[in-house]
């Protein structure tokens, strides 16, 4: 585990969405599941890291691992990997770091009451935070967050040319159990994958391997336990390859507070 700086303030998350993309559709929708049996129910994992830290590279093997293994029955697992960048000024500047999710993770330092930052680390569904390499933690977080219900969340296509595309995105009602304030819609760009060749800094010489890279995330909207969110969003990518590319939708308390509900769709030609 690799410490860094104290918590100065806690900041909002807003990223901007601008390029083009070539003709997109929906892989597939998914709809959370409100805990009443049937769909399986979506839990958020989001692993901070950095391939600046030499701690990171089994974190962000897990978080491969999880993802494709989906080890826990009746859970729909939904990751995402948020490169910070406050190890870019020790001989690697990570190509998918933003501040951004540097200001994310501190937000849930404060709401966990921890008095810095540190890579690897893993939140599950803004509930659970721990080491992000700690296995035996992920499968015990995953297991307790599945336990809650959550609101429903759908993606679809709604249409779209080579210049962009727009969906579909519905979310909520809140289920009456969770609801007590309106939580945020947040609609989150992530490339399916992604690979660097390190040359410089803790893992020179390394080929690092990433799954689910956070690139865009902006708050679209609230939701509560009266009304449903409804919203057809146009999605600019910046000219990357919509075969490797998801959309995550989170519904979040505040800012960095408990998921209450989440979904994804993938984008293929």
């Amino acid at each position: 585990m690799s410490l860094r700086h104290p918590i100065s303030a806690l900041l909002a998350i807003s990223i901007p969405f601008v390029g083009s993309v070539c003709f997109l559709r929906a892989a597939r929708t998914l709809t959370g599941s409100t805990g009443d049996g049937g769909t399986r129910i979506p839990v958020l994992v989001e692993l901070f890291t950095s391939e600046g830290c030499s701690s990171c590279p089994p974190a962000d093997a897990l978080l491969q691992r999880l993802e494709r293994s989906q080890p826990v029955s009746g859970v729909e697992l939904i990751v995402l990997s948020e490169h910070v960048d406050y190890w870019n000024d020790i001989g690697w500047k990570d190509p998918f770091s933003s501040h951004e999710y540097s200001e994310r993770q501190s937000a849930y330092a404060a709401q966990f009451g921890l008095g810095s930052v540190y890579t690897p680390q893993m939140v599950v569904d803004g509930r659970f935070e721990f080491v992000g390499s700690d296995e035996r933690r992920a499968n015990e977080a995953i297991k307790g967050a599945g336990k809650s219900r959550k609101a429903p969340v759908s993606i679809s296509f709604a249409s779209g040319d080579r210049e962009a595309a727009t969906v579909h995105i519905e979310a909520g009602p809140l289920p009456s159990s969770v609801a007590v304030h309106p939580a945020g819609v947040f609609l989150a760009i992530a490339d399916n994958s992604d690979e660097s060749q390190v040359s410089r800094g803790e893992n020179a010489g390394r080929t690092l391997q990433h799954v689910a890279v956070l690139r865009n995330l902006i708050r679209i909207g609230v939701v509560d336990e009266t009304a449903a969110f409804s919203r057809d969003v146009k999605v600019d990518l910046n000219s990357r390859n919509p075969k490797n590319l998801r959309i995550v939708v989170i519904v979040q308390e505040a800012e960095v507070g408990r998921v209450l509900g989440a979904g994804f769709a993938r984008f293929i030609n």
